[in-house]
């Protein structure tokens, strides 16, 4: 322990609030919560033969240990979360989302709402539903919705007349003033009615408004009805009851030695809408670690708080949790380990839906890692080399007319891609000046001269003129044993040192198929980089034109969007919380980017 730290824990604070652990690079590696800080801080460097396997290694790379101080549980419990999902550190548990599934989104911050599919959860005034699983089924759902409520489909009310939409009677035109907002506001509040899962009192308003219209004659408006009535108890029959009443979220618990999957149902007014399964790294986590951890972060970005949340091992937290999710949710929310009846039944489903994930993953990585670790021998075999290729790297070289040079390096370890060995690289020698040769040696010489964790094989996209750029330099830093291949794109030819000759290898064979998947890899991880650095470099050069927005919140705002395509997709409220922004500033930079490009040049201009 050094001095630093050994001081910050004589001095830390007798209150609430989050502490968050640092390693030699000053890289935040844990964040946690605590009544007592001083307490639970000191808690983690006394008697080390108590401590889990986990907490050792983290103890051992803590250098330093910073704390915030809040007023009550709660607060630190939010403040927690929000660092957490910032800074991602490595030892705490990280939920891993298997699929990203879609929601429904009713938009009530528009004068006349519409109903979509989104991916994206933002704080924008709208109303979302879901995630759904069933992609299909949702689809189904939509297409029901919109024939049984015709309500407008189109992003933009600024047509001159109405659209074929209305013409074949699927909307109601609202741009056209053809529907009053009262009756417009009312089909969307059915709708919400139906996605809540409060089908039998849509049902008897449906009822009471057909009697209305048929006593005041107006009968097109109660065959309108009629239908919309008959629709939903089609719909009721689709969805069958598994439990009486009430919005619950049902957690499902299944783990091996090294991965623990949770199986998460949504029961929506007793009827059963959909599940999701989330994936953990178990590294020494008990369950109710797991569990705990599963909801501060499932629950903290905005999903739907049901009004009961059923587990199969209650949290230590459940207290402070069950406060926080209740003042979330503008309702009690209770969580609950039940004992019998309906809801244990759904809860031992739920289980059994976890385990049989783990399996079906595990029966299907295992199947996938023979074929890699097959065509990595295949390959090793072709190429004559003597070693097992453990670790292969590939390089690759992006620009535009020597512009924004960049390369990329992926990793495949066994075969299989290794993310967070990549690496990319902002070439210097060859800006402004289109040269792969020399751009090829400056990333070679930068990856190895140091020496760290060599490959068993690298391989160079590009002839025999980058592989001779490249050789050149890794020769002349001392490393002669290090295997070198190039790959030439046009006859997938693999060239290699000391032979004029290329090897070609039979199409459709495994090795062939795992060169171009690494180069491919690799060309699309440099495309990337080189697209983001283009769009920055383009968008900076218009914000430079737009009045109020100097280098700072230029700054700013790539700090807080990290492409384009967010920050182009934020909302007005997003945009203005970025540091030194001002809402009407953000307003003004929300309209330009909704602009068509002749709005765009009287901007700037």
């Amino acid at each position: 322990m050094n001095d630093g730290l050994k001081a910050t824990l004589k001095v830390l604070p007798n209150k609430p609030g989050v502490y968050i652990m640092r390693d030699n690079s000053d890289k935040v590696i844990y964040v946690g919560k605590a009544v007592v800080l001083k307490n639970r801080v000191r808690s983690y460097f006394r008697d080390s033969t108590k401590q889990s396997v986990k907490v050792k290694a983290l103890v051992e790379k803590v250098c330093s240990v910073e704390t915030i101080v809040t007023d009550n549980e709660i607060e630190a419990l939010i403040l927690e979360c929000n660092l957490i999902k910032k800074y991602h550190p490595r030892y705490n548990i990280m939920l891993k989302d298997d699929k990203t599934y879609p929601y429904l989104k009713i938009t009530f911050n528009e004068e006349y709402p519409r109903l979509c599919v989104t991916r994206r959860l933002s704080k924008d005034g709208a109303k979302y539903y879901g995630p759904y699983a069933d992609v299909g089924s949702m689809h189904a759902s939509v297409k029901l919705l919109r024939n049984m409520f015709p309500i407008r489909h189109c992003r933009k009310m600024n047509a001159e007349r109405p659209c074929l939409q209305y013409h074949i009677k699927r909307c109601l035109a609202p741009c056209g003033g053809m529907v009053t907002k009262e009756e417009y506001l009312q089909m969307i509040k059915s709708i919400g009615m139906v996605l809540d899962g409060k089908t039998a009192e849509l049902e008897k308003e449906l009822k009471a408004q057909m009697q209305v219209k048929s006593e005041e004659y107006a009968f097109e408006e109660a065959a309108r009805l009629r239908d919309q009535l008959q629709s939903l108890r089609r719909l009721n029959e689709s969805q069958k009851a598994v439990i009486d009443g009430g919005d619950i979220d049902i957690i499902g618990y299944g783990a091996d030695e090294f991965l623990a999957c949770l199986q998460i149902f949504f029961v929506r007014a007793g009827k059963l809408i959909g599940r999701k399964e989330f994936f953990f790294q178990t590294e020494d986590n008990t369950e109710m670690d797991i569990i705990t951890a599963f909801i501060k972060q499932y629950y903290s970005n905005d999903a739907f708080i049901p009004k009961e949340v059923l587990v199969t091992n209650l949290p230590e937290e459940k207290e402070v949790l069950t406060e926080w999710l209740s003042a979330k949710a503008n309702h009690k929310v209770e969580i609950l380990e039940p004992k019998r009846g309906n809801k244990v039944r759904l809860l031992q489903l739920a289980n059994e839906n976890a385990y049989k994930l783990l399996e079906e993953r595990e029966r299907k990585g295992k199947i996938q890692l023979d074929v890699e670790l097959k065509a990595v021998e295949d390959l090793q075999k072709v190429l004559g080399l003597e070693q097992y290729l453990h670790r292969i790297d590939c390089f690759d070289i992006s620009h535009t007319q020597g512009a924004e040079t960049v390369a990329s390096m992926v990793v495949f370890r066994d075969g299989a891609t290794s993310k967070k060995d990549y690496r990319r690289y902002k070439l210097r020698t060859t800006e402004g000046k289109p040269d792969d040769f020399k751009s090829m040696e400056e990333v070679i010489y930068r990856r190895y001269r140091k020496y760290e964790d060599l490959p068993d094989l690298v391989i160079i996209d590009g002839g025999k003129g980058q592989l001779s750029s490249g050789l050149t330099v890794i020769r002349g830093l001392g490393l002669n044993e290090l295997n070198v291949i190039g790959l030439a794109k046009r006859e997938e030819e693999i060239f290699v040192e000391g032979s004029s000759e290329s090897i070609i290898l039979a199409k459709d064979s495994a090795p062939l198929h795992l060169i171009q998947r690494i180069r491919d890899e690799a060309h699309r991880f440099a495309i990337t980089y080189h697209k983001k650095l283009r769009g920055k470099r383009n968008l900076v050069s218009v914000l430079d034109h737009i009045e109020g927005i100097g280098p700072k919140r230029r700054k700013a705002l790539w700090e807080q969007f990290t492409t384009l395509d967010e920050m182009k997709a934020a909302s007005v409220e997003e945009l203005a919380e970025v540091k030194g922004m001002t809402k009407p500033l953000a307003e003004k930079l929300y309209h330009f980017f909704k602009a068509d490009l002749l709005e765009k040049k009287s901007i700037i201009s």
